[in-house]
């Protein structure tokens, strides 16, 4: 950072500073650095002058290293801001397995719902990937992805803080020890978030909409079925992810409400796509690529009478879901 943005910074008062910068909270505390009332007034550099020198040796830190320190981070989060711009990501064909050209130039912008079908083995998957990597030529397809018609900015590609796409797939395993709260909770206060227990309340409510069988905060998150599970990553992704882009592998075997899941995605203005085998996807979405032999071989746009199909569709798949339902509460079939 510049040495006049570093002056800046020395300068301006604490309650200023935690106000513009909520992270620095996170920041203050990493190093165990305390805010108390009477700070709010100083500016940084008073602060940083009122610290013991017992305190910076027990610490292993000193004043200029923490100026830079935190000048550094303020810099970073305002660069993967840049991430939140993202309204349209171009897909330019590659080639398939047997090096056939694609001849695809694919125009996807935020909000809209694209779906990926194909066999299995077909290069779904790949795909995807490719659009994660944001590939260059440089993976097994040859495609290129630009974001916002560009060539993309390293930093979308090599981001960690703030990643530009976040994936769902298909196995949701956790490992770690937490409640539902307070494993939403980590992942709200890592991001960085404004009012993150408002936002923890949020995802939670969200993501019983979306389960097909509800469950309590102080759920374990390794107890969670394979659909809670995913209907947690689901509205955890929607509210908490800066990630402008969404890819999905096949959430119509999640046990959720996919409609409402495409829709509060949508909501938050993120570009979705998913591989998928369900027809009910497949017409909830804007448009489908179809994949064989490892590359796109056709772009096809969803029209109205492709959409008529959706209620008797819906009626065959809810007339299903009763099915399933009734099996799953011991009640024999009629």
């Amino acid at each position: 950072m510049q040495t006049a943005a570093i002056s800046k910074l020395e300068n301006m008062k604490i309650e200023e500073l935690l106000n513009i910068y909520p992270f620095a909270k996170d920041f203050f505390d990493s190093f165990g650095l305390e805010i108390f009332d009477d700070d709010l007034e100083k500016s940084f550099s008073e602060y940083l002058a009122g610290l013991s020198e017992d305190f910076l040796e027990e610490n292993a830190i000193d004043r200029e290293s923490l100026v830079n320190s935190l000048a550094d981070l303020v810099e970073t989060m305002e660069e993967e801001d840049t991430t939140a711009d993202v309204e349209s990501i171009t897909i330019y064909g590659g080639k398939d397995k047997d090096g056939r050209e694609e001849n695809i130039n694919l125009h996807i912008r935020k909000g809209e719902v694209v779906c990926i079908v194909g066999p299995t083995g077909s290069g779904k998957s790949r795909l995807l990937a490719d659009i994660e990597w944001v590939a260059q030529k440089d993976t097994p397809t040859e495609r290129l992805v630009y974001i916002n018609g560009a060539k993309p900015d390293k930093k979308w590609r090599f981001s960690i803080e703030h990643k530009l796409v976040a994936q769902l797939s298909q196995n949701m395993n956790f490992v770690m020890d937490l409640t539902v709260e307070e494993f939403v909770k980590m992942h709200a206060e890592s991001r960085l978030v404004e009012r993150p227990d408002e936002k923890v309340d949020e995802v939670f409510k969200l993501a019983n909409e979306l389960a097909g069988e509800t469950f309590d905060r102080d759920t374990q998150i390794t107890s969670l079925s394979g659909g809670q599970s995913r209907a947690l990553m689901i509205a955890d992704t929607a509210v908490l992810s800066k990630s402008p882009i969404v890819l999905i592998d096949e959430i119509e075997n999640a046990g959720i409400d996919r409609r409402k899941a495409l829709n509060l995605l949508v909501k938050k203005e993120k570009i979705v796509l998913m591989a998928t085998h369900d027809p009910i996807l497949a017409l909830l979405g804007d448009k489908r690529l179809v994949i064989k032999n490892g590359g796109i071989s056709k772009v096809i746009e969803v029209d109205e009478e492709e959409r008529s199909l959706l209620p008797k569709l819906q009626e065959i798949d809810d007339k299903l879901m009763g099915y399933r339902n009734k099996l799953r509460h011991g009640e024999t079939l009629s």
